[in-house]
């Protein structure tokens, strides 16, 4: 009998280390088993004896695996980044994100065909509020620089543009201060809406559902750019390119090298962060993250740019 036990024992413990939970078992398996094990005088947490009189089960059981000692320390568990939820009566996105498959061609063949899919994707038009466009990104396809944001505001969904609003006047003030034009670089927005709310007003944070649903279409322009850099504008655009970690700061991350696609990637504030604030010191500290990018791409930077918002001590 001890051989018998030793060797259910033994399977068992495969079926744990196989991640299995529950085993089924015949009523009557775990009848005879019973039976031999009282009959043996052994006793096995779990199984009990068999009642007088109890009626023999008349199907399988799914007996719960006891707890079993593994050869393998448990990993601690991880803290789960917490994200917001969607409103009541929006509806829900589909479990897939979308299959982008770019055709043979030349950038501007490939980027066309995509935006193509983009502008008419079901799902983002489903989400677009009414009188209102699928915002999809714009610029030179040969950038250097790709610009990543975070989801359109009111002024981006009207046009169907990422940054023509506030954050989009001082982005292209910006990207001025470092020798460029916007017709130079590229940007582009981590959603292709503007998140909806239940009021029908106002903004929100993307869920990490909706961020994983566009990403393979800004994944996709990043492909066709080919940018020497990334800048990642805010900590929803770091999220949804790198994302969630809950242990992740825009104030200690800002100003730090990550790498997306293979391509670097500097994260930074949102422009909106800087109207938000408006001092020298908060203007300085975007600009010297930028001048990090001119470095790394190689541009010329004169002793005005290095000197631009520079805080007095």
């Amino acid at each position: 009998m001890r051989r018998e036990l030793e060797a259910v024992i033994d399977e068992l413990k495969r079926l744990k280390s196989a991640g299995a939970r529950t085993a089924l078992v015949s009523a009557g398996s775990v009848r005879r088993l019973r039976e031999a094990l009282v009959a043996g005088g052994h006793l096995v947490s779990g199984l009990e004896k068999p009642r007088a009189g109890a009626a023999p089960a008349s199907r399988p059981a799914a007996e719960k695996l006891p707890d079993l000692p593994s050869d393998k320390p448990r990993a601690p568990a991880k803290k789960k980044a917490s994200s917001p939820k969607l409103p009541e009566g929006i509806a829900p996105l589909p479990a897939e994100p979308p299959v982008v498959a770019l055709p043979e061609g030349d950038k501007a063949t490939r980027w066309a065909a995509l935006r193509d899919q983009v502008v008419n994707c079901p799902v983002c038009n489903a989400h677009v509020r009414s009188g209102c466009r699928v915002v999809f990104g714009v610029g030179n396809i040969d950038a250097e620089l790709f610009f990543v944001g975070e989801a359109p505001g009111a002024e981006e969904e009207k046009k169907g543009e990422p940054f023509v609003g506030p954050a989009g006047e001082l982005l292209t003030r910006i990207i001025g201060a470092m020798g460029l034009s916007r017709e130079q670089v590229y940007i582009g927005n981590i959603m292709n809406w503007r998140p909806e709310t239940a009021a029908m007003s106002g903004n929100r944070p993307p869920t990490a559902e909706e961020m994983a649903f566009c990403l393979p279409y800004l994944r996709a322009q990043i492909e066709i750019v080919r940018p020497k850099i990334l800048i990642a504008l805010g900590g929803t655009a770091i999220t949804g390119l790198l994302g969630p970690d809950p242990n992740r700061r825009i104030g200690k991350v800002r100003g730090t090298w990550s790498e997306f696609a293979g391509i670097p990637l500097m994260m930074t504030y949102h422009p909106s962060y800087v109207l938000r604030y408006a001092s020298n010191r908060v203007k300085r500290t975007v600009w010297e993250d930028m001048l990090q990018v001119m470095e790394r791409a190689g541009y010329e930077i004169s002793e005005k740019q290095r000197g631009f918002f520079k805080v007095k001590s």
